[in-house]
């Protein structure tokens, strides 16, 4: 029954987020939206990370899984691939460098100000 509830929790996020998605004047993605919801309810303590913890772990675990029929889906756009593959190798290459880029950043951001933080009440 727990398990249950944890999933009821997940899936009320994802119900609110696509009736939020259809009433808003421009495209925004409803999954967006629900991760917009999941932070704002965890910051704000309306949920605790342990009620949904246990099914995050089980998604996160079978992610891959969620991608095949992606990646199967890929052959049948092979001669556009090939067409453009300077471009999408490119693209992957610049995208990669800044993701690294700004996940090392924000990394030191994060770092810094946790020192900043611990030294106001130490």
């Amino acid at each position: 029954m727990k398990l249950l509830s944890r999933i009821g929790i997940i899936l009320g996020i994802c119900w609110v987020s696509t009736a939020i998605e259809a009433v808003l004047p421009f495209a925004f993605p409803a999954t967006v939206i629900a991760l917009l919801l999941t932070f704002l309810l965890l910051v704000c303590k309306v949920i605790k990370h342990e009620q949904i913890k246990d099914f995050s772990d089980f998604l996160l675990g079978s992610m891959a899984f969620f991608f095949i029929p992606a990646g199967v889906n890929i052959i049948n756009y092979l001669d556009v691939l090939k067409d453009n593959a300077l471009q999408l190798v490119v693209i992957c290459v610049i995208s990669t460098i800044l993701t690294f880029a700004v996940t090392a950043y924000s990394i030191k951001l994060t770092l810094y100000l946790m020192k900043k933080g611990g030294k106001k009440h130490g």
